[in-house]
């Protein structure tokens, strides 16, 4: 999606792993709750990205391990916004209510 333009948001479902790989979209529906560690970026061409997130099936948690700065846990069916920064290589997880 590209901010100022109207697009519509790709989706994605992917089973929960603690890395995940090969996301290209925009929105991440996950399936399962096993802790994610890492989330591979996309080939974002040297620039910052983001991605929303959805947990289908019960809570994920984001852990600390891999690239993602803030441990967090999403709720069932609630989005979850991520923002990728090329200079630190980390995932920023939005505020969670």
């Amino acid at each position: 999606m590209i901010p100022g333009i109207q697009s519509k948001l790709s989706t994605q479902v992917v089973a929960s792993t603690t890395t995940i790989s090969n996301v290209f979209c925009d929105m991440v529906m996950f399936t399962g709750t096993t802790a994610i560690a890492t989330i591979n970026p996309p080939g974002t061409g040297g620039f910052n990205a983001m991605l929303i997130c959805v947990p289908l099936d019960g809570s994920v948690a984001f852990t600390t391990a891999g690239n993602i700065a803030v441990a967090v846990t999403m709720a069932i069916g609630r989005a979850t916004l991520l923002a990728w920064d090329q200079v630190t290589a980390k995932w920023y997880p939005g505020a969670i209510s």
